[in-house]
């Protein structure tokens, strides 16, 4: 099944011929760049035209091995994958690229409802998730919550000691004995807003709204599998540290939120 051909622009080719579909990079600078990882024909044409007529640059790919390569040849800025493609795990994807970029925002679409294979999900690196169907109003509302939020300028700040760890906001770094510690984009977030507000009770609602979106209408899920994350992290970062010493502690207030510890 091949694209629909429309005036002006030259035919997509065959997907037997080709995996993926992209415009000429120079049409796409300004425009965030778009990954569709997404192998029914369908939803992956509905995809791209719907983001290419509202200011993005898709490229689609329809196998985890072609999404992989294009990846690896050209930066992105979104990453929208379907967990059941054909030749691999869209878990495996999203754990490869999530190594390759931390700062890739990645927003998974999967028939998956279950618990755990949202939180697999969300495990794996991804920021994001979408139920199927869905609405392609609503993946653009996402879409720009996340990037608004990423693009907002902050200025300077010192860097905050919290016990042995060292948290420069302005640098988006955090070391350890001057070690880096990888913290992913949103676990970086999440420390950064707990650490604003050390020693204090900080609402789960609060820490969705500061570290999200204030119009964040997804599973706050996603909240708790980023903080074990976190914690997981900062742990290993411990574990492994040359010189011993002393991690903040998070304490989980139930029915609440999160608090951490001086």
């Amino acid at each position: 099944m091949t694209a629909p051909h429309r005036t002006g622009e030259p035919p997509a080719p065959p997907a037997s011929r080709l995996s993926t579909m992209r415009k000429p990079a120079t049409a796409d600078r300004s425009r965030p760049r778009v990954l569709v990882v997404e192998d029914d024909d369908t939803i992956g044409r509905h995809l791209h035209t719907g983001l290419r007529g509202n200011d993005y640059a898709p490229t689609w790919s329809r196998t985890g091995s072609a999404a992989l390569a294009e990846a690896a040849r050209s930066p992105y800025d979104v990453l929208l994958l379907d967990l059941g493609l054909p030749d691999m795990d869209g878990l495996d994807v999203a754990r490869a690229l999530r190594a390759r970029n931390p700062d890739l925002l990645i927003v998974i679409l999967t028939a998956r409802t279950d618990d755990i294979d949202v939180i697999a999900g969300l495990d794996a690196g991804a920021d994001d998730y979408l139920v199927k169907p869905f609405s392609l109003s609503v993946l653009l509302a996402r879409l720009r919550a996340h990037l608004r939020r990423r693009v907002v300028a902050a200025p300077p700040q010192e860097p905050v000691r919290l016990v042995d760890l060292v948290l420069d906001v302005s640098a988006r770094r955090c070391t350890l004995h001057d070690e880096e510690v990888p913290l992913r984009p949103k676990e970086f977030d999440l420390l950064a807003v707990l650490a604003q507000h050390a020693g204090k009770a900080v609402s789960r609602e609060t820490l969705m709204a500061e570290v999200w979106d204030e119009n964040w209408f997804g599973s706050t899920k996603t909240l708790d599998v980023t903080m074990a994350g976190l914690r997981r992290r900062l742990t290993e970062a411990a574990d492994t540290a040359a010189h011993a010493g002393s991690l903040p502690r998070i304490t989980t207030l139930r029915g609440h939120g999160y608090r951490l510890e001086l």
